[in-house]
């Protein structure tokens, strides 16, 4: 039996990841006002100045140099003994798919920024994270919902990182939401791979969730930066993978019940039911349901009195106690 995994390599991905990120931020904000990326205050926009749209960048510089860090550490062996067999085990197994999980999160910003700079037609931006999508699931990171069928397979993982990006990207609407509620999925995703064995998945899990709390003093409640199309779309995509990546590694075989399929969908039931109901009532009022408009669920709740600030927290602890009612 196998001692238990260091703790503190969780908390190690997490607060190096937040430290990179909240460190990139200046950079990246001189770096995006020096290039033109740049929110103006407009039609449907709630702030009254010009905003970098840094953030996703930031948010991946943190990721991405934990990741690196972490695999240059086991590699070295320069992390605890008793944890480097079982991290360079799933790294050995499964190191071209998380390669093509970075290479995948890399093109899903890049096609983001892109959007952000010369405001991409929804049938180029849909092309792309379908081509994206495609690739990361040749790689071998699918869904398979327990039907042998490869191209079954290939559907709903395509089907299934499209529908958490864009929910994710429909909910970058106010300061902190979007990376609010993608902190709160990573950390349960990350809690519930750690509880499982999944040591891998956990500190991707933590990285990921690091990074995004390094971000958010700097976009709520006010913002000096936002996350624009490039961290969106980022988001979204990291926590599509984060709820495939299970099957990455496990100490026990038979680990996964065919009713843990659902835990995604309740831990990521907020985003969703907003994408859900936004393309419901636009479709209803044969508007283009890619076009943005103030009827998402945190619009509703500052028409019902809300603060701004305050919607995003009651939508981040409605996220919260979902997450929880997931894991239990």
């Amino acid at each position: 039996m196998h001692p238990p995994f260091p703790f503190n390599i969780y908390l190690l991905a997490a607060a190096g990841a937040g430290l990179l990120t909240a460190l990139s931020i200046p950079a990246w904000r001189a770096v995006c006002r020096r290039i033109g990326l740049i929110d103006d205050p407009g039609h449907r926009k709630i702030h009254a100045t010009p905003v970098p749209l840094a953030g996703g960048f930031a948010v991946f510089t943190g990721l991405a140099g934990v990741l690196l860090g972490g695999w240059l550490l086991v590699a070295f062996g320069a992390v605890p003994s008793d944890a480097v067999d079982r991290l360079a085990h799933g790294l050995a197994r499964r190191g071209p798919q998380l390669a093509a999980i970075l290479a995948g999160a890399t093109g899903m910003m890049l096609l983001g920024a892109w959007d952000d700079r010369v405001e991409l037609s929804a049938s180029v931006k849909f092309g792309g994270q379908c081509l994206i999508a495609l690739l990361v699931a040749a790689a071998g990171v699918r869904v398979t919902l327990f039907v042998p069928s490869v191209v079954f397979s290939y559907a709903v993982t395509v089907l299934w990182i499209l529908t958490v990006t864009n929910a994710l990207n429909f909910n970058d609407n106010m300061n902190g939401l979007c990376a609010g509620l993608g902190a709160v999925a990573a950390a349960h995703f990350a809690v519930f791979a750690a509880n499982h064995g999944q040591y891998l998945v956990a500190a991707f899990g933590c990285a990921t969730l690091g990074a995004l709390l390094g971000y958010l003093p700097f976009n709520y409640p006010r913002a000096s930066v936002f996350l624009g199309d490039s961290g969106s779309h980022l988001v979204g995509f990291l926590l599509a993978i984060l709820a495939m990546l299970p099957h990455f590694y496990s100490e026990r075989r038979g680990l996964t019940d065919r009713l843990d399929v659902l835990s995604p969908l309740i831990v990521l039931a907020v985003p969703l039911a907003d994408l859900a109901q936004v393309v419901v009532v636009r479709t209803w009022h044969r508007r283009p349901f890619w076009i943005g408009d103030t009827n998402h669920l945190s619009h509703r709740l500052v028409r019902l009195g809300f603060s701004k600030a305050a919607a995003v927290a009651v939508l981040c602890l409605a996220a919260a106690l979902m997450g929880w009612a997931a894991r239990h």
